[in-house]
C-alpha cells in the first residue's frame, strides 16, 4: 500500500489538549490530550473512514458487475 500525503492541522484547545482534522478531507475530526494523542487518533479516524468506504463499496457488487479496480497513486 503506498503512502498519500495530506495536511493534518492541530488546534490548541483553551481548556487543553488539541483538536485535529484533514485539511483536505471534512469530516474526519479528532481530539486528544496531548499533540502525540492528537495525531495517533487522527491516524486512526483517517483509518477507519477509508476502510469503512471499501467495506460499503463492496457491498451489493454482484458477479455479473465488470467492474475493474486498480491501485493509484494520487498527488494533491
Amino acid at each position: 500500500m503506498k503512502n498519500i500525503e495530506m495536511t493534518a492541522v492541530f488546534e490548541p484547545c483553551d481548556e487543553g489538549g488539541f483538536i485535529a482534522y484533514v485539511q483536505e478531507i471534512s469530516g474526519i475530526n479528532t481530539q486528544g490530550e496531548t499533540l502525540e494523542e492528537a495525531r495517533e487518533n487522527l491516524t486512526d479516524a483517517v483509518n477507519l473512514v477509508f476502510e469503512e468506504i471499501r467495506t460499503t463499496s463492496r457491498k451489493g457488487k454482484g458477479k455479473t458487475n465488470k467492474m475493474i479496480t486498480q491501485t493509484m497513486s494520487f498527488t494533491f
